[in-house]
């Protein structure tokens, strides 16, 4: 009798993913999914989706989804979820999109301690407008707004999103993982549970930061991008846990 020892995400459409070989958005994808069918709210999850390359990630996501305006996801999901307090409700988003013209709506989303979960994945680039410098782009790194690399001077050092948010004291949880070797990625399923489950107990905003690889907006080979992760966005993206709040009151 044989022995399944791996199957498709029951969270996860038939839809052909649309990413670049080698990006790691269908690693965090199954992650998210296997997330919610494990805690049994695939059913009642309600996705939104925002500008860039995960534009259309409620065709992956085997729940209801909506498209927000570009960096309006936690807008958009604040007004599901207040709506719909019994529905699980998160926004899936990237550097550019949650960090840049979105900074506004994460900022006071965690400050009114909404309930929902954000997933928040640094590749450290605008992926799909053109590879462009974002907030989280490292000093000297090239990208085709920075050809001669990131300067502090004028641009300022890469944006700390998690440490930031997590000086707002409504904030239930943040944590920054990596998805760059298997030991990381365990670490990323954990972190990504317990913000599902810290919305489920009502506990309020929770955040997971995702370093992520964009392989074709580095300019390098899908494994060099695992390598870059570990060797230069670690040391400046420090992996852990920065907020952990017990359950406290939630906006209704």
């Amino acid at each position: 009798m044989s022995k399944v020892v791996y199957e498709k995400s029951r969270g996860l459409t038939d839809n052909p993913l649309s990413y670049c070989p080698g990006c790691a958005h269908g690693i965090i994808h199954k992650i998210v999914a296997d997330t919610l069918t494990s805690l049994d709210v695939l059913e009642r999850t309600i996705a939104i989706a925002p500008v860039g390359c995960s534009v259309m990630a409620y065709e992956f996501y085997n729940c209801d989804g909506i498209q927000a305006g570009h960096g309006r996801a936690p807008a958009v999901a604040t007004g599901v979820k207040r709506t719909n307090p019994d529905k699980i409700v998160f926004t899936y988003q990237g550097d550019g999109d949650l960090a840049a013209i979105g900074a506004a709506e994460i900022v006071h989303a965690a400050h009114r301690g909404e309930n929902i979960t954000v997933i928040f994945v640094n590749n450290a680039i605008y992926g799909m407008t053109g590879g462009q410098m974002a907030p989280t782009t490292l000093i000297d790194m090239k990208t085709s707004t920075s050809p001669k690399g990131r300067a502090e001077a004028g641009t300022g050092k890469p944006l700390l999103v998690s440490e930031m948010l997590a000086q707002i004291p409504s904030v239930a949880y943040i944590e920054r993982v990596s998805i760059h070797d298997v030991p990381n990625i365990n670490k990323t399923k954990k972190a990504v549970k317990k913000a599902f489950q810290n919305q489920i107990d009502g506990k309020g905003f929770s955040m997971v930061e995702i370093l992520s690889t964009c392989p074709i907006g580095w300019n390098k080979t899908p494994s060099a991008s695992l390598k870059f992760i570990e060797t230069n966005m670690v040391p400046y993206f420090p992996l852990g846990v920065f907020a952990d709040s017990p359950a406290k009151e939630v906006a209704e």
